[in-house]
Order: C-alpha cells, then sequence, then structure tokens
C-alpha cells in the first residue's frame, strides 16, 4: 500500500466520537470549520443531487441554540414525560463546544432518486467532515439526541416535511485520548464468494 493509503487509513481508524461534555471550550477558527464543510461536498451523489445542507452555530450562538434545543423539548413534551434531566442536559451540551452544525437531508424534486440514497449522500458527507475533524486534531460528536429526529425540530428549522435531520454535530477542541474497539472483527462481517 502507498502512504496516502496509509494516512487516510489512521485517520478513519482513530476518528473517536468525544461527547461534548469532553470538549475543553477551547474555540475552533471558523475558517477551519469552513474547510471542513467543503469536504462535504465531495461526498459521491446520485444523479448529483448534493442533498446535504448545514446549519452552524458558532460563539455564542452555540449556547443560544441549546438553550432553543432545550425549549424544543419542554414544549413537545407531555408535562409527565417531562424529565428536568433532560432538559438540563440540552442547555449545557454546548457549554464546552466551539461549534455545534446540523446536518440536514434536502430532499431533492425528483422522485426518481430513492429518499434512501439521499440520507445515505448526507451521511457520507458527515463522515468528510468528520475524518476532516480527526486529521485537523477537532473533536466531534454525531448527536441524534434530543430533539433531532422530533418534527418540532422540522418546524424549528423551516424545513419541509420530506427533509431530515440527520444530525447535530457538535465540534471542539479536548485533552484526551480515546481508544477505538469494534465488538467483532471485520472477518465476521464478510462473505467471499
Amino acid at each position: 500500500m502507498n502512504d496516502h493509503f496509509e494516512i487516510i487509513a489512521s485517520i478513519i481508524k482513530n476518528r473517536r466520537s468525544i461527547k461534548p461534555v469532553r470538549m475543553n471550550g477551547k474555540k475552533i477558527p471558523d475558517d477551519q470549520v469552513r474547510e471542513l464543510l467543503k469536504l462535504a461536498n465531495w461526498a459521491p451523489t446520485h444523479a448529483r443531487t448534493e442533498p446535504w445542507r448545514f446549519i452552524v452555530y458558532s460563539g455564542n450562538k452555540v449556547k443560544e441554540f441549546c438553550r432553543q434545543h432545550a425549549e424544543l423539548y419542554k414544549a413537545h413534551t407531555l408535562p409527565e414525560k417531562f424529565e428536568q434531566a433532560n432538559y438540563d442536559k440540552q442547555i449545557h451540551n454546548g457549554d464546552l463546544a466551539s461549534h455545534i452544525i446540523i446536518a440536514i437531508m434536502q430532499r431533492g424534486k425528483s422522485p426518481k432518486i430513492p429518499a434512501l440514497e439521499e440520507i445515505a449522500a448526507t451521511a457520507i458527507a458527515i463522515q468528510n467532515i468528520l475524518l476532516g475533524a480527526t486529521a485537523a486534531g477537532i473533536a466531534s460528536f454525531w448527536s441524534t439526541g434530543g430533539m433531532v429526529h422530533h418534527p418540532g425540530m422540522k418546524d424549528f428549522l423551516h424545513l419541509n416535511q420530506e427533509d431530515i435531520v440527520m444530525s447535530l454535530l457538535y465540534f471542539g477542541y479536548t485533552d484526551e485520548q480515546m481508544e477505538g474497539k469494534r465488538q467483532t472483527a471485520i472477518e465476521e462481517k464478510v462473505v467471499w464468494k
């Protein structure tokens, strides 16, 4: 294998999910986040639909979004199901994060392209960003918790019915090193014919 393979293999193997509470509060320059977002645009996409869209929160807007997220949870949760701990978690999830990016699959107008393909393309775009972050020494966390998949989040973001909020992506720096592991070896997941 050549050097390029070794570099990308190392980046893939060393990408870790770092929860926002494990970030250290140090800020990432916005220009560096813009460079990460450019990587998303190179994801494969059927018929060049490029369905990925991103909303970026930085600076004081990170905490503002976290407060709004918590309020969405409160507004869309029955009183008997409301948990103060979940509300508090949403408010404080971004306290140590530098940026939050909402990743969205924006459904195209061509019914010939299955929604699943648009979801897959957007997931790959997200992975491109995460791998770029790892290469740049930036911690990241792909979150689907809270109100991410709730219709109230779509309304809050003024999305179309067919669009999908894929994730909240938290970015920052961390002082921790995380070890990676997989439950089963790849050989147990592959059949050669």
